[in-house]
């Protein structure tokens, strides 16, 4: 069983016995989703698949923040970044822009990348070290800015 899902799981014990009601509701969004791929693929997750569903749940939370916002409903904004709060707990130390660059660059050298028509392989080799430590949309457009 992946270490973050057993995290999960002892996190949704401990909101039930504290009776926090919003945070239970979002632990177990989040175990219901690694569940149904579970289910739906016949497979156990592990720790990278964990950690890009939980990723790809906070990135749509952050899209339900914003659209939120601009329609006026602060309310439901301030949900959402609740949810993002307690998912976040679950993902590892995001990284920062140096290290990110770092990561990058290191794999440049190792795919001996020249220009866009490589960006696949670097992506390759770069995705899996950053992902859930930053935003793979910015990632995506660092590397795009040290191969054009």
């Amino acid at each position: 069983m992946s270490e973050i899902k057993a995290k999960l799981n002892d996190a949704v014990k401990e909101a039930m016995r504290a009776k926090d009601k919003s945070r239970l509701s979002t632990l177990r969004l989040a175990t219901a989703a690694l569940k149904q791929i579970e289910v739906d693929e016949r497979i156990e997750l592990d720790d990278t698949r964990v950690l890009a569903i939980l990723d790809k749940m906070v990135k749509q939370r952050k899209d339900s923040v914003e659209q939120f916002t601009q329609g006026g409903r602060d309310d439901l904004a301030q949900i959402e970044l609740a949810e993002i709060d307690v998912l976040k707990d679950f993902l590892p130390q995001a990284m920062d822009e140096a290290e990110i660059a770092s990561v990058i660059q290191a794999a440049i050298a190792d795919t001996g990348a020249q220009g866009m028509k490589d960006m696949g392989q670097v992506m390759a080799i770069v995705k899996p070290q950053v992902q859930g430590r930053a935003d793979m949309g910015a990632v995506s457009k660092k590397v795009k800015e040290l191969l054009g």
